[in-house]
């Protein structure tokens, strides 16, 4: 039995938003429930097979667990970062190591579905949506890059939509700094985004000072977005995931940060290591996973999370 760590809540100042508490299953608890792996990332639910895959980036491998087998090698992967299921339940893998999207045929064999933009090859792309009229919407920081420079032949680092129908890439927002973590509302009329900032390491030295934010988009019924922001919130976010309510669950230094779905912060659910990225699973739906740095957590929460497929 993986144990059961304490659980700790960082609650927003604003205390009609402090309802951090109401969101979590009764009793939960953050249990580990497997370690010793280098960076972990990119966590999706395979509801048909029972069990969670996610990224090893520096194992250059996709893991797997269940709760009857606990931890395997899933495959090996050139630094695989975001998984996500697609319409028809097939998986979904950003590789930074081969700067591309792949999807996971029933058969086993993989497809390139996206590798470059304009002739030219993307940064490293990182994480993935689904609309749900079925295209994919990826970000593309340069973070598999050596020193996020070498390589470079994207004049930025921009969001896209694929559709994987045509192959056709369109640039969605190219104003970030370093676009992250993305994710749909439930009713996919919104677009979040998680932008980590300028920060000292930036490749770009005039974005230094930019702070971390998550960017909240219209989306219309016929998939266009509007690059105006509905709102902007500063917080640190890596990946992130959205339940049937609307709440976003964002990895942030010291936990998973939920947010309102008008951008209000309402609390942090603390982990023993910084996480980087979440999804919903289990049987109901309502276990949250947490991929965060060498270790696999999880803790029950009281909504389900939004597109299962």
């Amino acid at each position: 039995m993986a144990p059961l760590l304490a659980l700790c809540l960082v609650l927003a100042q604003d205390p009609e938003a402090s309802r951090l508490a109401d969101l979590l299953a009764p009793d939960a608890a953050v249990e580990m429930l497997a370690g010793d792996m280098k960076f972990t990332e990119g966590p999706v639910w395979m509801p048909k097979e029972h069990r969670l895959i996610f990224s090893d980036i520096p194992s250059e491998k996709l893991m797997e667990w269940s709760a009857e087998g606990g931890l395997k090698v899933f495959r090996e992967s050139p630094n695989p970062n975001g998984n996500l299921l697609d319409g028809e339940g097939r998986l979904l893998t950003c590789r930074h190591g081969a700067r591309d999207i792949v999807r996971t045929e029933t058969d086993g064999k993989l497809t390139v579905l996206c590798d470059s933009f304009g002739g030219k090859r993307l940064n490293s792309p990182n994480d993935v949506a689904v609309h749900l009229d079925g295209t994919l919407w990826f970000t593309d920081p340069p973070w598999g890059l050596p020193k996020q420079l070498e390589g470079r032949e994207q004049p930025g680092n921009w969001v896209y939509r694929l559709d994987p129908r045509t192959k056709k890439v369109t640039v969605l927002i190219k104003d970030l700094c370093m676009p992250n973590g993305i994710a749909f509302s439930p009713d996919g009329r919104r677009l979040y985004v998680a932008d980590t900032g300028g920060h000292s390491s930036h490749p770009d030295a005039e974005l230094h000072d930019l702070p971390p934010t998550v960017t909240a988009y219209a989306v219309d019924k016929e998939g266009t977005l509007n690059p105006k922001p509905v709102w902007k919130t500063k917080t640190l976010c890596d990946g992130m995931c959205v339940d049937v309510k609307g709440h976003l669950y964002t990895t942030s230094r010291i936990g998973v940060t939920v947010l309102h779905p008008d951008g209000k912060i309402i609390g942090t659910i603390e982990t023993p290591e910084s996480p980087a990225n979440c999804c919903f699973g289990g049987e109901e739906f309502k276990t949250l996973f947490i991929t965060a740095r060498t270790s696999l957590y999880a803790v029950q929460l009281a909504n389900r999370g939004a597109h299962m497929r």
